[in-house]
């Protein structure tokens, strides 16, 4: 039944643009998010290396190739785009990405807990660990109806998460991993 339900939540997620991991998947490789701060270098040429901001759009700029989407791909995924641009202007050029500063990868958690508000986050954390990060929920809080948002490009994606059946062992699949963006609702 577990599996079942999480195919079906993935197959979801992929037909909206979005990913989802469950509570005992973790991510291999971060994913670049905007926000994030980018060390582009590329070796031998110092007027090609610089520090990069990821636009809100999840793009960057970059010299001789333009505009680049950054937002979506691991540091590899990105150096490996732009060597094959650069391979136009010069011969085997080695490039290097490294995310400087991860001030993309932000959760929201709102509502009835302590601390409600915005949290930068350096690794990615779920849904439990993100109202740990908000000082846990208030005695007011809806435990059996607290909502998880994701925005994907096609529109908005809604997870439900029961507090007290993951406290308890049980469904510990909606307990997901959450995505730069997510916001986390805890209703009164």
């Amino acid at each position: 039944m577990k599996s079942k339900f999480l195919s079906i939540v993935a197959s979801l997620c992929c037909l909206f643009g979005a990913s989802v991991f469950a509570a005992d998947e973790k991510p291999t490789e971060y994913l670049i998010a905007a926000g994030d701060i980018l060390d582009v270098s590329v070796w031998k040429e110092p007027e090609l290396t610089r520090e990069v901001p990821v636009r809100p759009d999840g793009g960057i700029t970059f010299p001789l190739i333009g505009n680049v989407k950054a937002a979506g791909k691991t540091a590899d995924q990105l150096r490996d785009e732009i060597a094959s641009s650069l391979s136009k202007f010069m011969p085997d050029p080695a490039v290097s990405v490294t995310v400087k500063m991860f001030k993309g990868n932000v959760i929201y958690v709102i509502g009835k807990v302590n601390k409600p508000g915005e949290y930068p986050v350096g690794r990615y954390v779920d849904v439990m660990q993100a109202i740990s990060l908000a000082g846990g929920l208030t005695v007011y809080a809806d435990e059996d109806d607290i909502k998880v948002l994701r925005r994907t490009k096609d529109g908005t994606v809604t997870f439900n998460f029961d507090y007290n059946e993951v406290v308890n062992g049980e469904n510990l699949e909606q307990n997901i991993i959450l995505q730069p963006g997510d916001t986390v609702m805890v209703p009164e």
